[in-house]
């Protein structure tokens, strides 16, 4: 039955008046409602709901919001005791927000499904869904009727169309249920859902931007760029190699205005040119990316084109074009895609997450409230800590136990005599300390340059396991041969023999199997829709080997943050803190505060995230780092 709760006027033969009472006697005993909306937009800065649709299988209310002051309905959707089922919870619940009702308890099933088909390639919208799951067929051309809706009535057709969508969602809340039970992933369904709101509260919130910084950083990137393509020229004039990409004409670049004089005949933003420029000079490479630079990063021609690209990105990402993203409010608003197939999540429109952790750029980020301030935590060494658990390597858990430096101990192992003939007069690792009652080698972090140098190789090592490093792509980041990286990495396992065996483990699992599992009690499925058991491509096996060993490490790493991030946001709504989430990149949660509350937030923020850890590491080997700061920095 649909209920059309609106202004009487509209729509007499679906309409039951202005009065929410029976809305609310309806659903306030119910222990499971399907919510929709209605949007004149995709973007709760500008656009507005004007239709809210809340009911089950058996009635559907459908509330002209445009008209209907729908706070009265704010205890039922924020009682803890309903399940609200939506469909890309997200996005209604940023509208919702503009109406002071926060949800909880939810369950999205764009996220459920994405959580159950993780790996395969299908689509979550709702439309095909529902085709999939439940063979029922939906028309929803009738959606785009209501962004240029104004003040004129709603057509049946378009109330219809709105009460369809909450009957189906509880249909398909249903048939998802059965199905996360059955493959125990109700956890990491439970996980994600609650999750979606504390992101949501982040795209909601933003974070403000100093826009007359950002610009003075921008103009300054824009310069250097103009500076190395000059480099780039000179060098080319000078070069007799090069006499054939200089022309007596003048011609226009990307990077140079109009008026600029310029005699060489490449333009610095086309790979092809360049490449045929670097060929000419007499290297001997397929294209420009930077790995296949690295033999030649030491010549003064290759190291300038190097820096030039970096700078060239640096301003076409952070640039002048970044300000689009700036809202009316002064605020910087992202978007998060919550699933990857790691479990991990991504940020865009801007990608907040590529935004370099030491950098001007983040200082320009302030939280844009009056006597707000920035409180920030992460992880500290959380992928080490989660392999560490994961293999019970005995080297690892007693240096990370002991706030030893890992990297250190490892590269010690690793090296051996030279490790050893590498360290200066007051090597802060080779001092010693009292530890546990007993005196032994502090071990930690030294100034020594050799021992930078090796320690930085093993560090490459120890990060790069929970991404499948290889040994080309080991080469690639240390600049060394890939016989060299070979090496390395055998002296690295046969150090370390439970990792080695560890990451076997994993990667036998998943090419047995055909997917691969998180820590628990999660047990995140990642599904590898190309395995065909032993008739598997090998190429295809490689891949799934790869992904085997490094989704139970970032996927339990985000497992870990997201539920951080549940529980923070819970802490904050229960307590009624005047602290906003604003931020969250990998393993770091950022929020702003009230400076009177910032001391005692800052500790709260610490306890919470080392709590959010105990379900998948429960030494409490993981710590989290604090820290208070006027501006967004790592």
């Amino acid at each position: 039955m649909i209920q059309f709760v609106g202004n009487p006027k509209l729509l007499d033969c679906c309409a039951t008046g202005t009065d929410l009472e029976p809305v609310i006697n309806y659903c306030k005993d119910k222990k499971v409602l399907a919510i929709d909306t209605e949007t004149t937009g995709l973007s709760h800065i500008d656009n507005d709901m004007i239709m809210l649709q809340i009911g089950d299988a058996n009635v559907q209310f459908v509330i002209d919001t445009r008209y209907i002051n729908i706070s009265p309905l704010r205890g039922i959707l924020e009682d803890a005791g309903i399940v609200k089922i939506l469909h890309n919870v997200k996005f209604d619940y940023k509208f919702l927000m503009k109406h002071n009702i926060r949800l909880n308890n939810v369950w999205d099933t764009m996220l459920t499904s994405q959580v159950i088909h993780c790996g395969k390639d299908v689509s979550h919208s709702l439309l095909n869904v529902l085709e999939r799951e439940l063979e029922i067929s939906m028309n929803k051309s009738v959606r785009a009727n209501f962004i240029n809706k104004g003040s004129d009535e709603f057509t049946e057709s378009e109330i219809t169309y709105g009460a369809k969508d909450v009957e189906y969602l509880v249909q398909l809340y249903d048939k998802q249920l059965v199905q996360g039970k059955a493959l125990d992933l109700i956890p990491t369904i439970n996980l994600e859902n609650n999750a979606a709101l504390a992101y949501g509260d982040i795209e909601y919130n933003g974070i403000g931007l100093d826009v007359d910084s950002w610009n003075i950083l921008a103009k300054k990137a824009a310069k250097e760029v103009v500076l190395m393509s000059y480099a780039l020229d000179a060098f080319v004039e000078s070069n007799d190699t090069l006499h054939n990409f200089v022309s007596s004409y003048i011609q226009g670049d990307l990077f140079l205005a109009t008026e600029e004089l310029r005699k060489v005949n490449v333009k610095w933003t086309s790979p092809k040119q360049v490449l045929n420029v670097f060929r000419t000079y007499g290297l001997d490479v397929e294209d420009v990316n930077a790995k296949n630079l690295h033999i030649y990063s030491k010549d003064f021609f290759v190291k300038t084109y190097i820096k030039y690209k970096e700078q060239a990105k640096l301003a076409t990402s952070y640039g002048d074009k970044f300000l689009d993203n700036v809202d009316t409010d002064g605020r910087v608003r992202t978007s998060f895609r919550q699933i990857l197939n790691t479990g991990r999540v991504a940020s865009g429109k801007p990608n907040m997450q590529q935004i370099p952790a030491h950098n001007d750029y983040r200082n320009c980020f302030i939280s844009g409230y009056d006597d707000y301030i920035f409180v920030s935590g992460d992880y500290s060494s959380q992928e080490l800590c989660i392999i560490a658990t994961g293999s019970k390597d005995p080297v690892w858990l007693k240096a990370l136990e002991e706030g030893k430096d890992l990297h250190s101990v490892c590269a010690d192992l690793v090296y051996g005599q030279e490790w050893k003939d590498a360290a200066e007069p007051g090597c802060s690792y080779y001092a010693y300390a009292n530890l546990g009652g007993g005196t032994e080698r502090a071990q930690l972090k030294c100034k020594c340059p050799k021992h930078k140098k090796l320690r930085t190789n093993v560090k490459s090592i120890n990060f790069g396991l929970a991404y499948g490093m290889g040994p080309h792509k080991l080469a690639d980041t240390l600049l060394i041969s890939n016989n060299e990286a070979e090496r390395l990495i055998k002296k690295y396992f046969a150090a370390f023999p439970a990792i080695r065996n560890f990451l076997e483990s994993l990667a036998n699992y998943g090419k047995v199997n055909g997917h691969i599992k998180t820590y628990a009690p999660y047990r995140r499925i990642r599904w590898f829709e190309e395995w065909n058991g032993i008739n598997t491509d090998k190429a295809v096996m490689g891949k799934i080997e790869r992904a085997s060993k490094n989704t139970p490490i970032q996927g339990s790493g985000a497992d870990m943050c997201k539920s951080a991030l549940v529980m923070v946001r819970d802490h904050i709504y229960e307590n009624d803190l005047p602290v906003k989430i604003v931020m969250t990149v990998h393993d770091q949660i950022d929020t702003i505060v009230h400076k009177d509350y910032a001391d005692t937030w800052c500790t709260k923020l610490r306890e919470i995230m080392e709590e959010s850890t105990l379900d998948i590491i429960p030494s409490g080997l993981l710590k989290a780092e604090t820290e208070i700061s006027t501006v967004w920095k790592k």
